[in-house]
């Protein structure tokens, strides 16, 4: 019984380079080891595999018949890993993203196409203010935004830009309460607030670099972008949200920047991810795929 498929390999390499100098060369390991394992396999099955002599290396007639065995079962491991190689590189098997709640519709857009493009690719999706825990959740990939980078010595980090975020009210709610001179005049009106962990408070920093601390006491409060954005069109108070988000209502004119000097602090928005070896072709697409489709969330 062959119990080393490697002693197979430098037998065949020596007789294809006709030597065990120029085997040791293309298989890139000490002469010494080729020669110990092709005599090992030698008194392994019990046979004289080469001539050896002045003149060089011949084969004896077994060795003739072994090597003709052995080179067609080398040629068959190389198709064997090739073909495993070229199923690993197309992405497969399934994936699963995390995305903050606001994200998801910059992940949906173009979800169709880069799923039609990897067709034996699965995507799980989960949306969530939630900090999740890739390790311990089995997350391959997250999408964050925060103000500082805080990601440990465990994960790699992708940036994709800064996200900004600004002060939006409808044309209707400045007509009628009318507009503002300074984050002071805040305390006036009704406050539509972006639920997160930490203090009710809106850090507000000026074109000018000045800051300042705003505390709020929300009419509304809540992790969806959609409410606050639907909200603030209707008239409900003044919301501090992500300028990519409030694109679509500025066009329109269903909402107005409100203190336009003032907003809030950026957060960077990046992808974290489980920092591995040989990382899996579907998780690589699907970092390239989320990277590409955040851009229209970042400051230009």
């Amino acid at each position: 019984m062959m119990r080393d498929f490697n002693d197979l390999q430098f037998f065949t390499a020596v007789v294809l380079h006709r030597g065990f100098s120029a085997a040791a060369r293309v298989l890139g390991v000490p002469k010494s080891r080729i020669s110990r394992r092709v005599a090992l396999l030698e008194e392994r099955l019990g046979v004289r595999l080469l001539d050896r002599t002045t003149r060089g290396l011949g084969l004896t007639q077994v060795g003739q018949q072994v090597f003709e065995h052995a080179h067609a079962a080398v040629i068959e491991a190389e198709a064997a890993e090739e073909a495993a190689l070229r199923m690993q590189a197309e992405p497969r098997g399934l994936v699963r993203l995390s995305c903050p709640l606001g994200l998801q519709s910059a992940i949906a857009a173009p979800m169709s196409d880069f799923l039609a493009a990897n067709p034996l690719l699965r995507l799980q999706c989960i949306v969530t203010n939630r900090r999740v825990d890739l390790v311990h959740e089995g997350i391959d990939v997250a999408i964050r935004v925060r103000e500082r980078l805080d990601t440990d010595a465990d994960l790699q980090m992708k940036r994709i830009g800064m996200s900004r975020r600004i002060l939006v009210a409808s044309p209707m709610l400045m007509a009628k309460e009318g507009q503002l001179a300074t984050p002071a005049d805040l305390s006036r009106f009704s406050i539509l607030h972006q639920e997160q962990q930490g203090g009710e408070v809106w850090q507000l920093t000026a074109d000018n670099g000045d800051t300042c601390p705003v505390p709020v006491e929300p009419r509304v409060a809540t992790g969806s972008f959609e409410i606050l954005i639907a909200a603030a069109c209707q008239g409900a108070g003044i919301a501090l949200l992500p300028a990519a988000n409030c694109q679509d209502a500025l066009a329109s004119g269903a909402l107005v920047r409100v203190l336009p000097e003032w907003s809030g602090i950026d957060g960077i928005l990046h992808l974290v991810f489980v920092s591995r070896r040989g990382m899996l072709p579907g998780v690589r697409a699907v970092i390239d795929f989320a990277a590409a489709a955040l851009k229209s969330a970042v400051v230009p």
